[in-house]
């Protein structure tokens, strides 16, 4: 299993559910939309503190970005 797809397919997922664009989540998290962007489509590999800042801003766990 690619972990760097599966958080960025979270981290859409869950990003489009709560209502908000990269540009918004970029806001919420002190992460560039760029690099929101490439997550994403799988092209980075997040460190644990980068996964905790996304969940925080998303007002989920950690590990909701962390499982199948």
């Amino acid at each position: 299993m690619d972990m760097r797809k599966l958080v960025g397919d979270n981290c859409a997922r869950i990003r489009k559910a709560r209502g908000y664009t990269q540009e918004q989540l970029a806001d919420l998290s002190g992460l560039s939309q760029q690099y929101l962007s490439d997550l994403e489509r799988g092209k980075r590999n997040p460190t644990v503190v980068t996964v905790y800042e996304i969940a925080l801003a998303l007002g989920v766990s950690h590990l909701d970005l962390l499982q199948p």
